[in-house]
This record gives C-alpha cells, sequence and structure tokens, in this order.
C-alpha cells in the first residue's frame, strides 16, 4: 500500500497499538508524543494524519491550524468527547474527520482507506475550469482570480470545487456537508454556511462577482 501516517497522541500504549496495527497493514508508520513533536515531523509528508485533540501544551486543534496552510493530506482527530461546538471549530481548524475514542481499529481504518481514496481520485483530476477572471486548477487546487492566487483552507476549497463541478445547480448544506465529509460523517451540515461566508469574503476582495449563489429556503448553487 505504500502510504505513510502520522499518529499524534500523548498516550504512549495508543500509539504502540496503532503502529503495530497499521504497521501490518502494510502502512509507513510515524509517531508523535505530542504537539511539538508533531510540528516537528510534519516535513515527513504524510499521507494522513491521526491527531489527538487534547493534549497538554499544544493542543490537536492548535497544531492543525498552525500545518494546514502547509500540508493538504487529510486529518482525523482522536478523542475522547466532543461537543458540537467542538466538531465545528476542528473543521473550521482545517480538521476533515472525527473519530471518538474508544474507537474500533477496523472503523478507523476503513475511514483512513476512505480519505485516502477520495484523495487519490482528486489528485487523478487534471481539469481547469474558467469563470470570468477566476480560475480553478484541480490538479494543484488552486484558485486564481485576475492572477492573484487565494488563499483557502480544504474544506473551503472542497465546498468550491464540488460546487463549481456543477455549476447552476442547487445543493442544500446537507448535501455539500456529505461530498466534503463523506456520507458517514459525524458532525453539523451549519459549518458550511461559515465556510461559505468565509469563502465570499475572500473573494469579494478581488471581484464583486458573487460565485457562490444562496437560493433562499434551499441552499446554495454556483454561478458562472
Amino acid at each position: 500500500m505504500g502510504y505513510k501516517i502520522l499518529i499524534v497522541d500523548d498516550d504512549r500504549e495508543l500509539l504502540k497499538m496503532l503502529h503495530r496495527y497499521f504497521t501490518l497493514k502494510n502502512y509507513t508508520i510515524i509517531t508523535a508524543e505530542n504537539g511539538v513533536e508533531a510540528l516537528e515531523k510534519i516535513s515527513v509528508n504524510p499521507d494522513i494524519i491521526l491527531l489527538d485533540v487534547n493534549m497538554p501544551g499544544i493542543d490537536g486543534i492548535e497544531v492543525c491550524r498552525r500545518i494546514r496552510d502547509i500540508v493538504s493530506c487529510p486529518i482525523i482527530f482522536l478523542t475522547a468527547k466532543v461537543e458540537e461546538q467542538d466538531r465545528v471549530i476542528g473543521l473550521l481548524s482545517g480538521g476533515d474527520d472525527y473519530v471518538l475514542k474508544p474507537f474500533s481499529l477496523k472503523e478507523l481504518d476503513a475511514r483512513i482507506f476512505a480519505h485516502l481514496k477520495r484523495e487519490e481520485r482528486l489528485h487523478r483530476r487534471t481539469e481547469q475550469r474558467f469563470y470570468g477572471d477566476l480560475i480553478i486548477d484541480y490538479v494543484s487546487k488552486h484558485v486564481q482570480i485576475k492572477g492573484e492566487e487565494l488563499e483557502f483552507t480544504k474544506l473551503e476549497y472542497q465546498i468550491i470545487e464540488f460546487l463549481s463541478m456543477n455549476p447552476e445547480m442547487v445543493f442544500d448544506k446537507e448535501r455539500i456537508y456529505e461530498k466534503i465529509r463523506g456520507y458517514d460523517a459525524e458532525g453539523d451540515s451549519r459549518v458550511v454556511t461559515e465556510l461559505i461566508r468565509r469563502i465570499r469574503k475572500k473573494l469579494k476582495q478581488y471581484t464583486e462577482h458573487e460565485y457562490i449563489e444562496t437560493v433562499w429556503g434551499i441552499g446554495y448553487k454556483w454561478t458562472k
């Protein structure tokens, strides 16, 4: 398989168990016991990151915020307890999924596999699309307006990609949430509203065109 997983958790016994299990699954495993060590090891360019939320010092949410601009791989939070607001904060910080402790190794393995395959499908796309002054490169996952490259978080970009690849089609926020997070994702689709607000704010710095239009009472659509 050859995928590389960075596992970050302050529970040494859990790290050992996950290391043994995923090594047998032919993954390359790199471990870190705290946030500082995780930041040091991010240079290994993992294909996916398992990140404990509740660590002393630099917690998982802060680690995610610091690395999200330099890594695009999926990040799965591991946590013993999470409230609705915690999920929203985690997703907005750049996380892709949550797995609650204690968890089934088979379920975690399945989630990792699903995220990795989703990434592969995205990387195979070779298409660019042009919407006036806006260019979306689906290979490099870059968005430009008038030659200026815009900075989007992973979830923000995924919303842009999904809506722009289905122009003029209206999707409710639950459907958008499913597409960017997966059908078995746990969380709150209301995060989509905040993500779209952020996308619009960034686009508005360069254009007055409203690329993501609100269809009141229904959802959102991409306009050309």
